[in-house]
């Protein structure tokens, strides 16, 4: 019985093995021919599949070709300027590498005793070496297409074979000065597809390639918030704004983590260091009024606003900030209990003051109530101001 299955063992053996070698001299002739190529490849893919099959070299070469052959007859018809699928034509591409690396994975496997000897290393070397800027050109490709993770992949690659035994002897790392450009596009695929992982994974050399550096710092501030690790995000920011002062990026999220956590003097600092670049900025005077608004600076605020409003009656924010400062101190000032007959002046003063300001601001943004709303509606009240109070007052309500 033993000897029957084990005969009938070795008849399914050798049926499957006539199988394969039917099956590869079959794609074999449609490479020669140059017809259902694709059928060959998916043929030959599909032998791989099989864990018995890794190491058949015949197999791997095979697959190859027919992922050449097809990349050839693309190539010729985009020469004749003919219609062909340019995406299928930078895939096949990507498919060849993919497939000589595999093979070179196999080529290097130790023998019996434990040796290595190369077959095709040097030879697929050279061969894939033509073609490895069609990596990058794909890459590009799949980004101009919003196919981010596509376009990732084939950047992947073509940064990857710096380090692929395939490609030893070839230092591309050292001699490609297209590398950090590649880093810096495979971290913005990685950064539009919001994966930190693939952001993160070329940063190194990404951050290389000076033309894109205010860019990738950009993307790096975003991905470290994404992550919540607060630290590296501030501290890509203060590097950012450091080194481009006029990016837009990098200033108002400073100053927004600086006020955010009560940190003004920090954000006056940077305020008056934005100045120092660009001082006919009125955002930056702007955001530096607000600031001198937090830290109850009052009369530095509206000097500052009205110096922006002497240039520009149309900056609204500069009427909120100076309203707000006279109105304030006001308010502070109101909260004593005790006041003299002086002190009550003077706030009302203030009062008037405040006023000009924030119906001019009112006027620009009425939508904004909920900023301009309880300060008019306290102005009124202490002025006396029965028809604008009954309006407001309605308003409110």
């Amino acid at each position: 019985m033993k000897r029957i299955t084990l005969l009938l063992c070795i008849i399914c053996i050798c049926l499957q093995i006539n199988a394969q070698k039917k099956e590869i001299s079959l794609a074999k002739d449609n490479i020669k021919k140059g017809t259902n190529l694709e059928q060959a490849e998916s043929s030959m893919a599909n032998l791989l599949k099989d864990s018995a099959n890794r190491n058949n070299e015949k197999i791997w070469l095979t697959l190859y070709e027919a992922q050449k052959k097809q990349y050839e007859q693309g190539n010729e018809k985009l020469y004749l300027k003919q219609d062909y699928d340019t995406a299928k034509l930078f895939l096949s591409v990507k498919k060849m590498f993919q497939t000589l690396e595999g093979l070179d994975s196999v080529d290097g496997l130790t023998d019996k005793k434990g040796r290595v000897k190369l077959v095709y290393r040097k030879k697929h070397a050279a061969m894939l070496d033509v073609h490895r800027r069609n990596l990058y050109n794909g890459g590009a490709y799949f980004v101009n297409k919003q196919n981010f993770k596509e376009a990732y992949n084939f950047f992947d690659m073509y940064l990857n074979c710096s380090i692929q035994p395939l490609f030893t002897g070839y230092k591309y790392g050292e001699t490609d000065k297209n590398m950090p450009s590649a880093a810096y596009w495979a971290v913005y695929c990685g950064y539009k597809l919001q994966d930190p992982k693939a952001t993160f994974h070329y940063a190194y050399w990404a951050l290389k390639d000076t033309v894109h550096y205010q860019y990738m710092l950009q993307y790096l501030a975003e991905t470290y918030k994404m992550e919540k690790d607060t630290m590296r995000y501030v501290s890509v920011l203060e590097e950012g704004f450091k080194k481009y002062p006029r990016f837009p990026f990098f200033f108002p999220r400073l100053i927004e983590y600086y006020t955010k956590n009560e940190q003004y003097d920090a954000a006056l600092s940077l305020c008056d260091k934005a100045l120092q670049v660009n001082d006919s900025s009125n955002l930056f005077k702007f955001t530096k009024s607000s600031v001198l608004l937090s830290l109850k600076r009052y009369k530095e605020c509206i000097d500052l606003c009205d110096s922006v409003i002497a240039k520009d009656s149309t900056f609204l924010g500069a009427y909120l900030n100076a309203g707000l400062s006279y109105f304030n101190q006001a308010v502070e000032a109101d909260k004593a209990l005790k006041q003299t007959d002086k002190q009550k002046k003077e706030i009302i003063q203030l009062y008037k003051k405040a006023l000009p300001y924030l119906e001019k601001y009112r006027k620009m943004v009425p939508d904004e109530k909920g900023l301009w709303g309880l300060p008019l509606y306290t102005i009124y009240l202490n002025l006396n101001m029965g028809k604008e109070f009954d309006e407001i007052d309605k308003l409110l309500k």
